[in-house]
């Protein structure tokens, strides 16, 4: 098992558990997160009222496990789960502590609400690796961290400090996961239908089909590239890319 699930109260602790790989999201965490949600989802608000999201030391997330991962059933799975964690009927805060990169750093903004310690790191580096998030994503970053952080970790692959993104508002606390605990049996508190009704409006409040068949069509051959296996294979091999745009 790849995720350990705890609950305390009506609080329940998802945790990723992979510390070897430093909670490196794989498709097997990806199968388990979709059971923990249904789970949760065909709960009563009286056994769940709040989620946290979190990783085993030393890192929230490092990002997708690039031994293996493909563009296909991989990357719609994590769709699911990012979208999955916002279609939860409970608040869901992300508690970061350490690297949250790549698709952790999409784990993060799905989220509802995020508390970190101030020095841990998140960005979007798939542009070092010849691959592309997806439009979701890309919707999301620039929603929840402001569309100039957006197109700095996008465009310029530039990773954040939680400190910062604290005081740019993407990080609503600063603190580790016993202040997210506390946090969470606070929400714990409020009426289940009010915040239900609210986070509905807020997920659905841009629901516009946007115009994404460009977007689709590079996503694709970003996937389909050359430079897609060249970035993967670098990245395990330690050694710098040599992109060809290709």
């Amino acid at each position: 098992m790849t995720v350990r699930v705890e609950r305390d109260g009506r609080v329940t602790i998802i945790t990723l558990d992979r510390p070897e790989r430093r909670n490196a999201i794989d498709h097997p965490t990806l199968l388990e997160l979709l059971d923990v949600q249904a789970d949760i989802a065909a709960r009563s608000p009286a056994e769940t009222r709040v989620v946290v999201l979190t990783g085993a030391p030393p890192a929230f997330s490092a990002g997708a496990d690039l031994n293996g991962v493909e563009a296909g059933q991989f990357a719609t799975d994590l769709r699911r789960v990012l979208v999955g964690f916002g279609s939860l009927p409970v608040p869901v805060i992300a508690a970061i502590d350490g690297p949250a990169l790549g698709a952790g750093t999409q784990l993060a903004i799905a989220a509802d609400l995020r508390i970190a310690t101030p020095d841990s790191p998140l960005g979007i580096p798939a542009a070092r690796l010849g691959i592309s998030v997806d439009h979701w994503t890309i919707r999301r970053l620039r929603d929840e961290f402001t569309a100039p952080v957006a197109r700095a970790m996008l465009v310029g692959t530039e990773n954040y400090s939680a400190e910062r993104l604290h005081a740019l508002g993407g990080i609503h606390r600063l603190g580790d996961l016993s202040d997210a605990r506390e946090w969470a049996q606070r929400l714990a508190q409020f009426a289940p239908l009010t915040v239900v009704a609210h986070k509905l409006g807020l997920e659905t409040a841009d629901f516009e089909a946007p115009r994404v068949d460009a977007f689709e069509a590079a996503r694709s051959a970003a996937w389909a590239s050359t430079d897609a296996d060249e970035g993967r294979t670098a990245f395990l091999e330690k050694r710098a890319a040599n992109f060809t745009a290709s």
